[in-house]
């Protein structure tokens, strides 16, 4: 389980998230939305140990991100909204090269499944040659090597084609509910954020998220 207690970040004085708090379960994906601004990078960053809270606690699978920092970032899959692999690779020359710097080590013939499990078949192609949905779906495969039981994703489908979200979305489900990963997912589409997650958290007190999601069944935790 995923504890997030008390959490407030500041920057000088400025205060970007203030007493967030939050559990998630194994096998539950959480939407985390809200205007720009608003600190959802920012607590996405906090729980992948790339920044530090002001305040507040974070637990994972019972070690405390204070005293366990090394073995939390072995359980973490981060996916940030910046596409981050090698333009002039191939597939799998990205996938190799990723694997040798990865908590857990794969076979070849395991890392070309794992992009095969996400409809990527584009094997010995440069990056610079794929489509933006297929550089996504190798960017979240990568994030995916170590087998991490975290995976925090921002926004891992802008600015592509609807139909490499709906295939992305379809393999989050799959490994929340076959492999019980809790997975923490930023989004602007509501549709997209609605039919993927089991519950929201909103931060902010814009209406309009609060509204729509409400109005959809979702359980939304605001602040």
């Amino acid at each position: 389980m995923l504890n997030v207690s008390s959490l407030s970040k500041l920057y000088g004085k400025k205060t970007i998230l203030k007493d967030i708090s939050f559990s998630v379960q194994p096998g539950e994906i959480i939407g985390l939305v809200g205007e720009n601004g608003a600190g959802k990078s920012t607590l996405l960053h906090i729980l992948a140990t790339l920044q530090n809270p002001t305040k507040g606690s974070i637990s994972f699978e019972e070690k405390m991100y204070s005293k366990d920092k090394k073995y939390i970032r072995k359980r973490i899959g981060f996916v940030p909204q910046d596409i981050a692999i090698w333009e002039e690779f191939t597939v799998e020359e990205n996938m190799v090269f990723f694997e040798k710097l990865s908590w857990n080590r794969q076979t070849k013939e395991q890392l070309h499944q794992l992009c095969l499990d996400m409809n990527l078949k584009k094997w010995k192609e440069p990056v610079k040659t794929l489509s933006g949905g297929m550089k996504r779906k190798l960017n979240l495969a990568i994030s995916l090597i170590h087998n991490p039981q975290l995976l925090l994703l921002d926004e891992p489908t802008v600015g592509i084609d609807l139909k490499s979200r709906k295939e992305i979305g379809l393999y989050l489900k799959e490994q929340a509910a076959r492999k019980d990963k809790i997975i923490i997912y930023t989004s602007h589409d509501m549709d997209e954020i609605i039919n993927l997650c089991n519950r929201v958290v909103c931060i902010g007190e814009d209406p309009f998220y609060n509204e729509l999601l409400i109005s959809s069944g979702k359980e939304v935790i605001t602040f």
